[in-house]
């Protein structure tokens, strides 16, 4: 803080850059990370980007029973949904892993910055 208690501004627009420039570079990483969800004991993977993109859809042809395709395509759309699911909770579990120093350099908002009132 400058005399009189008042906050120095260069140094709180230099720790907000530097933050900026962590989370550009987190945000670049996830966007770069796969992960995958499975369903149906692995019958069904999903793969997708750390920004919940999905990439890659595997179906074990295991799944698929020539027998009765109407309901085998029933069944592979609800295992596709539910991998899907788990994949993007994977991602989202990743994301807040890697962003959560970040975040909590914040305070919960702009109080780590050392703004008075914040």
């Amino acid at each position: 803080m400058e005399p009189g208690g008042q906050p120095n501004i260069q140094q709180m627009l230099q720790q907000a850059q530097r933050m900026q420039e962590q989370f550009m570079s987190l945000q670049r990483e996830l966007a770069e990370t796969e992960v995958q969800g499975t369903a149906g004991g692995g019958l069904v993977t999903a793969t997708v980007n750390g920004q919940n993109e999905v990439v890659k859809i595997v179906i074990d042809p295991a799944a698929i029973d020539p027998e009765d395709p109407a309901d085998t395509a029933e069944t592979i759309a609800d295992l596709v949904l539910a991998a899907i699911h788990n994949a993007t909770e994977e991602a989202q579990n990743l994301a807040q892993e890697k962003m959560g120093p970040l975040t909590e350099g914040l305070g919960g908002g702009l109080g780590g910055l050392g703004l008075p009132g914040m």
